[in-house]
């Protein structure tokens, strides 16, 4: 994790195509390390999770390089490594387990990051009809004192079609239904963070589980 990190931060200070160029070996020594590392998350994780199918690691660990059609910040390169693992891979739209690495901003999240709007809908609807069940699963003293609830931007008001003065309004507000735990460098260096990430995503299961199954019943009508 060490040399990944360090080679992450060197190209952060030198995000230009020719110094990435000039160290392309570290790129794929360092990119061959991090699908190492996806792949044994996945096979630790379909331990616990029967949702996750045999996974291949380039399916879920996402590209390096930057689209920079739309953007005014023109670095063609990403300062991280990430992967998501997810039934049917990082694309899939269902909620998973994510590991990102950055120098300064390394964490372990899980959930679904801006659903598609017939997902997003179906994960309200969910929350409306069944709302004891997702505020136990995010009430957990587990769960509470693990993950932050990184909600991102919300809605100011209910979303259409839902009472305005319903009591739990602020749970179906979210455009994005994702957790995160942030890591320190020494935790990426512990000889057993590996283990201590797939402690930390087993926790993160009943809300993984929570979330599929709306966008199951959205999928299968």
């Amino acid at each position: 994790m060490k040399e990944i990190l360090d080679y992450l931060k060197d190209l952060e200070a030198n995000n230009t195509r020719e110094w990435f160029d000039l160290n392309r070996e570290r790129y794929d020594i360092t990119r061959k390390k991090f699908l190492t590392v996806a792949d044994t998350l996945i096979h630790e994780i379909r331990k616990f999770d029967d949702e996750i199918p045999p996974l291949n690691p380039k399916d879920c660990v996402f590209r390096i390089f930057r689209d920079v059609r739309f953007t005014h910040d023109k670095s063609p390169f990403k300062s991280n490594y990430g992967c998501f693992i997810a039934r049917g891979g990082k694309k899939s739209g269902f909620a998973g387990y994510y590991l990102h690495i950055q120098p300064g901003e390394c964490f372990l999240s899980g959930g679904i990051y801006m659903p598609p709007p017939e997902h997003l809908q179906a994960i309200r609807q969910e929350i409306y009809y069944h709302p004891q069940d997702y505020i136990g699963i995010i009430e957990n003293k587990e769960f509470k004192s693990t993950y932050s609830l990184p909600y991102f931007d919300k809605l100011k008001t209910a979303p259409k079609g839902y009472p305005k003065d319903w009591e739990y309004v602020e749970l179906i507000k979210n455009r994005s239904y994702a957790v995160g735990h942030p890591l320190g460098e020494k935790d990426l260096y512990a000889p057993d963070f590996l283990s201590k990430a797939i402690d930390l995503f087993k926790i993160i299961h009943p809300f993984n589980r929570y979330l599929n199954r709306a966008v199951d019943e959205n999928i299968n009508g």
